[in-house]
């Protein structure tokens, strides 16, 4: 056990929304990641959107859920909670990036060989930075 990396507790992961964590990978910058609840199981996705990756998909306070789906507000994109597959939206046919998530008792813990588990919570970003996360190219 002492190579895994405890997230939360599986009581912290909601229902009908996600739970928000960073990792780190071996460039050593933070990424955003999450966990979501499965039919009787909880698997972890890197935070992104495949069809644009600057996209979050839990934006800080939960990514909307329905019917056992992950839903990208920006792009209409629906993904599989379970298996992060695309199934409808302009990126229909792409894959979530997933993370090695094990569930051992009441715990959730990082397993993964490529990440490193850094917080709970979104990475904070620099107030000074102004720079716009709107879609439109200019």
């Amino acid at each position: 056990m002492s190579d895994l990396e405890r997230i939360c507790s599986v009581d912290d992961v909601p229902a009908d929304t996600t739970f928000l964590f960073r990792v780190a990978g071996d460039d050593e910058d933070e990424r955003e990641a999450i966990l979501v609840r499965t039919d009787g199981d909880i698997r972890g996705w890197l935070n992104y959107c495949m069809h644009l990756t600057h996209i979050k998909i839990d934006k800080g306070s939960g990514a909307s859920m329905r019917n056992g789906e992950l839903i990208c507000e920006n792009h209409g994109a629906y993904f599989e909670a379970d298996t992060g597959y695309c199934n409808y939206g302009p990126c229909e046919g792409a894959v979530l990036d997933d993370l090695d998530i094990t569930v051992d008792g009441d715990h959730v813990f990082l397993s993964d060989d490529d990440y490193s588990f850094v917080g709970q919570g979104g990475v904070e970003k620099d107030p000074a930075d102004r720079s716009s996360s709107s879609n439109v190219e200019f």
